[in-house]
This record gives structure tokens, sequence and C-alpha cells, in this order.
């Protein structure tokens, strides 16, 4: 393999409020759709008593991982720290496991997509609109960082107007009693079944590490972007679960992709003004997620080919300095996964692939604070070594809930995983980027 040229520099163009649509924008589309097939496995009460757990698991390891962003500010994000702290075999395990998250995230975004234009319009049909999202928002993306940036920000901003929204029209509906009706058992195997539908709420934050190339000053803006889009997240979440809980039978929304809008439906009529206008700016929130996830697979793409692991054309960038091939390649893997039609494997199979980023992110914070004490820390983890210890107890406890009750899907995983490794081992690429912020 040879060097990509010099002049592919991907170009700073992003600010603090662009850093925080991404982060939300990321991530909100796990409060539209997703979460609720966690009701299906551990009941309204179980799936909250989860929902808190993960939520503590992401507030400590943001925390945690943001010192790691500020330090090391590179396209690769959590592959660049664990090559750092581990070699190229980490390097590689964390560069797998993040591009199983970035590229399976994507077409659960547009089934649901697909779905809420199906309610909308029925003769439209959910497969052939989400391959539709993929061509359209892969042409969106080849414009610029900045461009994609300033979408972002105007679907993030509408999709957070839109929950706000949704929460203030339900709220008045709230019974407890409805939230505790039809109750599955409280048990620790509910929990623990119900946990990656828990992470799917906030699942990707962690993308903005892909962008911290294309940061302004990224060692004052990173916290700013991720501190923000963290409490954000976090009021969206418990407050869209939780009072949908308590307007409508969680055993009717178990199942769907649009369970807003249906709930809305039961709350307001289904021929209800408020109810149509949900429904139709409902895509949203959708759209910000599936975009910002385009950007995260594409930018880690780009740093995987460019540092050997995947073809050197990979990390080409066009004229407007936007890893092109990249984001091809990644839509290509999405569509294929589109065809599968399992919105739930395919969360999961997301989620695998996060939960082992965050943990060797975790053991990477660990290693690099012992074996670069020197490295400029613009930004710490709070209370180390609690905080980083928190979220890797909780990230291992995840991981092992997820293998038990999805035997088949973590096979697939690690398989897959062992696999691109070996592959790996065996042809020993030389490594040609450059790994240093």
């Amino acid at each position: 393999m040879t060097k990509p040229p010099e002049s592919t520099g991907l170009k700073k163009a992003l600010k603090p409020i662009h850093l925080w649509a991404i982060a939300v924008g990321l991530v909100i589309s796990g409060e539209y759709f997703g979460w609720n097939y966690g009701w299906e496995v551990a009941g309204p009460v179980g799936f909250l008593v989860a929902t808190l757990l993960i939520t503590v698991l992401y507030v400590a390891f943001i925390f945690s991982f943001t010192e790691l962003t500020t330090a090391i500010p590179h396209a690769g994000g959590p592959f660049a720290y664990s090559y750092r702290a581990f070699g190229p075999i980490g390097g590689f395990v964390a560069g797998y496991a993040t591009l199983v998250e970035f590229l399976f995230a994507p077409p659960a975004i547009a089934f649901a997509l697909g779905s809420y234009v199906h309610f909308l319009y029925p003769s439209l049909p959910v497969l052939y609109t989400a391959l539709g999202c993929y061509l359209l928002f892969t042409l969106i993306n080849l414009l610029g960082i900045k461009e994609s940036a300033n979408f972002s920000l105007v679907v993030t901003l509408l999709a957070v107007a839109e929950l706000l929204l949704y929460m203030g029209l339900v709220a008045p509906s709230f019974k407890t009693s409805t939230f505790l009706a039809n109750p599955i058992p409280l048990s620790a195997a509910g929990v623990f079944a119900a946990l990656p539908f828990a992470i799917w709420f906030y699942l990707a934050i962690e993308g903005v590490a892909m962008v911290a190339e294309e940061v302004e000053h990224p060692r004052r803006t990173i916290p700013k972007g991720y501190g923000y889009g963290m409490f954000t997240l976090v009021v969206l979440a418990l407050g869209v679960m939780v009072l949908t809980g308590g307007v409508a039978d969680w055993r009717k929304l178990s199942h769907m992709d649009y369970p807003l809008p249906e709930a809305l439906g039961i709350v307001l009529g289904k021929g209800s003004s408020w109810t149509k206008f949900f429904a139709s700016i409902g895509l949203f929130g959708l759209v910000a997620s599936f975009h910002g996830t385009i950007i995260g697979y594409s930018r880690q793409i780009f740093a995987l080919a460019r540092s050997g692991y995947l073809p050197s054309s990979l990390a080409r960038l066009n004229g407007r300095q936007t890893p092109h091939w990249a984001l091809v390649a990644g839509g290509v893997v999405g569509c294929l996964a589109l065809l599968t039609g399992t919105t739930n494997q395919v969360i999961i199979l997301s989620v695998f692939g996060a939960v082992v980023m965050y943990i060797m992110s975790l053991l990477s914070l660990f290693v690099l604070r012992r074996k670069e004490p020197g490295l400029a820390r613009p930004y710490t983890a709070p209370l180390y070594p609690f905080f980083p210890l928190v979220a890797l107890a909780l990230s291992l406890l995840s991981l092992g809930a997820m293998v038990y009750y999805n035997l088949l899907l973590s096979v697939i995983f690690f398989v897959g995983l062992g696999l691109m490794l070996g592959v790996y081992v065996l042809l020993k690429p030389a490594l040609v980027g450059d790994l240093t912020p």
C-alpha cells in the first residue's frame, strides 16, 4: 500500500453548535423508535430500570471518552485511541466494532424512515423508500462537511422541537395506572434482555469523535458539544419513554417502527390535526440520525483506509474534501442490510459493535494514563478512575447480557471479528497513516 497524498487533509469547519447538532442528531432517532422493542421483553417498569442503568453508563462513558477525543482528535476516533494504547491489533478490534455500529445503525433508521413515509402515504413501499434515503443522503454528504453539518443543525433543531411538542401534547393524558397496567414482573432477566434497546436511546453519540479532525479548536469545542448533547438526550429519552408508557397500552406499541404518532393518535384521535401534523414532521428526527450516522461511518472507513486496514482508495477525498468512496462503500453495505428486513436484529447487531467499542475505548483510557502520562489532556475525566470504572463495569454487564439473550447474533458478530482479524494477521498490511493528532 502507498501513503495517500498529503493534500487529503479534512477541512476544519465545525463549531460547538455543529457538534451539539451532530451529537444529538446522531442519536435522536432512538427517541422516535427502536426503544419500544424493550417493552416487549421487560414491560414499562423493567425497561425504565434498564434505561436508568444505561443512562448512568452513558453519562460516565461520555465524561471519560471526552478525555480521549480532545487529547487525540483523530477521524478514526476509537480506532486511533486503541491503536495508540494497544498497537495494530487493538486498533483493528476497535475499528471493526465501530464500523459494525455505524454501518448497521443506518439500515435500522432507514427502515423506520420507510415505515413513517408508508404510514403517511400507504402507496409508497417501505423498502424502496429506505433505499431511496440512502441515495439521497449520500449525495447530500458529498457536498462537504460544512454543508452536511449545517443541514444536520437544521433538522436536529426541528427534531428536538418536535419531541418537546409531542411531550407537551401527551403529558395532560399521562396516567400512572396506564404506565403500570399489564405488567411484566420486574426481574433481572427482563432488565438484562432490554439493555440493547435502552442503549438505542443514546447509541452513536460517540460519533462526534469521528469529525474531530474537522473541528475548529477541538480541545475547547468538543467538551461543549458532548456535554450539551448528552444533557439534551437524557431529558428527551426519559421524557418520551415515560410519557408514552403512561398514555397508551404498551403492548400495542412494542412492535412498531412509528410508536410516537401511533400513541398520539390514541390520545388525540387519528383524525386529529395535531396527529397528522406530528406524523408529517416525524421524519426530522430520523433524518437527523440517518444523516449523522452516514457522516460517522464514512469517516471511520476513511480513517481505517488511510491507515492501511482497508483499501487505500477508500481514503480518497473529492474536491470538497469529502471521503466520497468511503460514503459509497458504507452505503452499499447498508443497502444490503436493508434487504434482511429485520429492524430489531439490525439494532442489536449495531449495539454489539457499540458496546465492544466502549470497552476498548475505556481500556485505552486506563492504558494511556499509564503509558503516556505526558500526553496533553485539555479535558480530563472527572472522578478518575471512578467514572471510567463505572462505565466499564456497565459496558461489560451489557455485553454479557446481550450475548446471553442474543446468542446467534453474538456468534455472527464475534465470528466476523475473528475472521477479519485472521485475514489481517495473515496479510500483515503495513500501516501507512499518521495516528498522531
